[in-house]
């Protein structure tokens, strides 16, 4: 996609407001109990396939992000304060041994962990330790979005623009454009600007315009 879209994405930085729940409800629910300390446990766990929201949902909280499909060995990383390590599965044997020993700092000052993978932490191949200290904490799915869901999404963050998206217009978007929710809320904010910037209604040209250029850009 063009680097458009990229560009718009820290303009609508992730926050649990603007996380579409779907049928998440209940795991958003219990989150927000944790972070307000209603719920106590060092640990939470949030797991689901990809696509699901769980880095949008780990770097909404504010804690200190750690990807460790970036930084698997977890270098530079201390218990100064609440952690959200994305990815555990990707940690190698000393990112491991380093995870477990900043669980056991966070507990002892009473600081968080929030982990997400694709697995609950029973079914990762983790060290023994560790896999039990994730697995005595909070665990919720993350459920993905149906397509349905997507689309009345796309739809109200459409009218909250005034851009009148047709039920064909939002169909071609789910079909051409990228399927995770934050690329199609960051196209929305793009087509608003383009239609803007040339003085044209929404249209399907008007899309495969847009999408073309992107592609191409």
């Amino acid at each position: 996609m063009r680097q458009l879209i990229l560009d718009l994405l820290p303009e609508s930085p992730p926050s649990l407001d603007n996380f579409v729940a779907g049928g998440n409800d209940e795991t958003l629910a219990a989150l927000t109990g944790w972070l307000a300390g209603t719920l106590e446990a060092t640990a939470f766990c949030l797991h689901g396939e990809a696509g699901c929201g769980k880095t949008h949902v780990l770097l909404a909280c504010g804690f200190n992000y750690i990807d460790a499909a970036a930084n698997p060995g977890l270098d530079g990383v201390t218990a100064d304060g609440p952690l959200a390590v994305d990815n555990v599965e990707a940690l190698d044997a000393s990112g491991q041994i380093a995870l477990f020993a900043l669980f056991n700092q966070l507990r002892a000052s009473g600081e968080r962990l929030l982990t997400a993978a694709g697995q609950p932490p029973s079914h990762l191949a983790l060290r023994e330790d560790l896999r039990t200290r994730l697995g005595a904490g909070l665990i919720y799915r993350l459920q993905p979005l149906s397509d349905a869901e997507k689309a009345a999404a796309l739809a109200a963050q459409a009218r909250e623009r005034a851009l009148k998206l047709t039920p064909e217009a939002i169909d071609y978007l789910m079909r051409h454009a990228p399927r995770n929710m934050r690329a199609l809320s960051a196209l929305i904010v793009a087509l608003d600007r383009y239609t803007l910037e040339h003085k044209r209604a929404v249209t399907l040209p008007l899309l495969r315009e847009l999408l073309t250029q992107e592609a191409t850009v």
